[in-house]
Protein backbone atom coordinates (compact mmCIF):
# COMPACT_ATOMS: atom_id res chain seq x y z
CA UNK A 1 0.00 0.00 0.00
CA UNK A 2 1.54 3.08 -0.90
CA UNK A 3 1.90 5.89 1.98
CA UNK A 4 -0.47 8.24 0.17
CA UNK A 5 -3.27 5.71 0.33
CA UNK A 6 -3.03 5.80 4.24
CA UNK A 7 -6.05 7.81 4.96
CA UNK A 8 -5.34 9.74 7.62
CA UNK A 9 -2.40 11.03 5.76
CA UNK A 10 -4.74 11.74 3.12
CA UNK A 11 -6.94 13.53 4.84
CA UNK A 12 -4.07 15.68 6.39
CA UNK A 13 -2.62 16.29 2.97
CA UNK A 14 -6.15 17.67 2.23
CA UNK A 15 -6.90 19.75 5.15
CA UNK A 16 -3.63 21.55 4.86
CA UNK A 17 -4.85 22.22 0.99
CA UNK A 18 -7.74 23.87 2.42
CA UNK A 19 -5.59 25.64 4.57
CA UNK A 20 -3.70 27.57 2.05
CA UNK A 21 -6.91 27.84 -0.06
CA UNK A 22 -8.31 29.80 2.58
CA UNK A 23 -5.26 31.82 3.18
CA UNK A 24 -5.54 32.78 -0.18
CA UNK A 25 -9.27 34.23 -0.29
CA UNK A 26 -8.98 35.69 3.38
CA UNK A 27 -5.70 37.78 1.82
CA UNK A 28 -8.07 38.49 -0.84
CA UNK A 29 -10.10 39.98 1.30
CA UNK A 30 -7.53 42.19 3.39
CA UNK A 31 -6.48 42.98 -0.06
CA UNK A 32 -9.70 44.95 -0.90
CA UNK A 33 -10.10 46.43 2.38
CA UNK A 34 -10.85 49.20 0.89
CA UNK A 35 -12.56 48.46 -2.71
CA UNK A 36 -16.18 50.17 -2.20
CA UNK A 37 -18.99 47.59 -2.03
CA UNK A 38 -16.38 44.73 -1.75
CA UNK A 39 -18.00 41.96 0.33
CA UNK A 40 -15.53 39.39 2.72
CA UNK A 41 -15.80 35.48 1.30
CA UNK A 42 -14.61 32.67 3.21
CA UNK A 43 -14.47 28.84 2.74
CA UNK A 44 -17.03 26.74 4.04
CA UNK A 45 -15.61 23.98 6.80
CA UNK A 46 -13.93 21.24 5.31
CA UNK A 47 -15.97 18.05 6.09
CA UNK A 48 -14.73 15.03 5.22
CA UNK A 49 -17.65 13.05 4.96
CA UNK A 50 -19.41 14.78 2.53
CA UNK A 51 -16.18 14.48 0.43
CA UNK A 52 -16.29 11.12 0.54
CA UNK A 53 -19.94 10.71 -0.17
CA UNK A 54 -19.96 13.05 -3.20
CA UNK A 55 -16.18 11.64 -4.22
CA UNK A 56 -17.99 9.55 -6.63
CA UNK A 57 -20.34 11.84 -8.37
CA UNK A 58 -19.37 13.47 -11.03
CA UNK A 59 -21.80 16.21 -13.67
CA UNK A 60 -22.47 14.89 -17.16
CA UNK A 61 -22.72 16.32 -20.16
CA UNK A 62 -25.77 15.13 -21.90
CA UNK A 63 -25.81 17.42 -24.86
CA UNK A 64 -22.79 19.59 -26.69
CA UNK A 65 -24.55 22.73 -26.26
CA UNK A 66 -24.28 22.22 -22.21
CA UNK A 67 -21.73 24.66 -20.59
CA UNK A 68 -19.16 22.17 -18.98
CA UNK A 69 -19.13 22.87 -14.72
CA UNK A 70 -16.74 24.78 -13.65
CA UNK A 71 -15.99 27.13 -10.78
CA UNK A 72 -15.53 31.16 -10.69
CA UNK A 73 -12.22 30.85 -8.42
CA UNK A 74 -10.38 28.00 -9.55
CA UNK A 75 -10.94 26.42 -5.94
CA UNK A 76 -11.65 22.91 -5.18
CA UNK A 77 -13.18 23.80 -1.80
CA UNK A 78 -16.86 25.66 -1.57
CA UNK A 79 -17.25 29.06 -0.42
CA UNK A 80 -19.16 29.54 2.18
CA UNK A 81 -19.01 30.78 6.32
CA UNK A 82 -20.52 33.88 8.11
CA UNK A 83 -22.51 35.97 5.69
CA UNK A 84 -23.35 38.16 8.70
CA UNK A 85 -21.00 41.53 8.11
CA UNK A 86 -21.20 45.16 8.93
CA UNK A 87 -21.24 47.63 5.81
CA UNK A 88 -19.33 50.56 6.12
CA UNK A 89 -20.55 53.86 4.30
CA UNK A 90 -18.22 53.56 0.92
CA UNK A 91 -20.33 49.76 0.59
CA UNK A 92 -17.10 47.89 2.09
CA UNK A 93 -18.10 45.07 4.56
CA UNK A 94 -14.44 43.99 5.49
CA UNK A 95 -12.88 44.27 8.54
CA UNK A 96 -9.34 44.85 8.62
CA UNK A 97 -9.17 43.23 12.72
CA UNK A 98 -11.50 40.44 11.66
CA UNK A 99 -9.86 39.55 9.11
CA UNK A 100 -6.16 39.47 10.34
CA UNK A 101 -7.58 37.44 13.73
CA UNK A 102 -9.27 34.87 10.82
CA UNK A 103 -5.70 34.57 8.87
CA UNK A 104 -3.83 33.93 12.34
CA UNK A 105 -6.23 31.19 13.25
CA UNK A 106 -5.64 29.71 10.02
CA UNK A 107 -1.92 29.95 9.73
CA UNK A 108 -1.93 27.53 13.80
CA UNK A 109 -4.86 25.50 12.13
CA UNK A 110 -2.33 24.82 9.44
CA UNK A 111 0.87 24.54 11.57
CA UNK A 112 -1.05 21.92 13.28
CA UNK A 113 -2.21 19.71 10.58
CA UNK A 114 1.80 19.96 8.89
CA UNK A 115 2.98 18.99 12.26
CA UNK A 116 0.28 15.79 13.08
CA UNK A 117 1.28 15.28 8.96
CA UNK A 118 5.24 15.09 9.69
CA UNK A 119 4.75 13.08 12.76
CA UNK A 120 2.88 10.79 11.28
CA UNK A 121 5.39 10.25 8.58
CA UNK A 122 8.04 10.06 11.05
CA UNK A 123 5.76 7.26 12.50
CA UNK A 124 6.09 5.14 9.69
CA UNK A 125 9.92 5.76 9.07
CA UNK A 126 10.18 4.37 12.52
CA UNK A 127 7.82 1.26 12.43
CA UNK A 128 9.48 0.19 9.24
CA UNK A 129 13.22 0.74 10.80
CA UNK A 130 14.54 3.77 9.12
CA UNK A 131 15.70 6.44 11.09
Amino acid sequence: MPISDIPILSMLRTRMQWHQERQRVLAENVANVDTPNYRPRDLAPLNFEHALQTASLALARTDASHIDAASDTGSQFAEGGDQHFEVRPRGNAVTHEDEMMKLASNQMDYDAAASLYTHSLSLIKTAIGRP
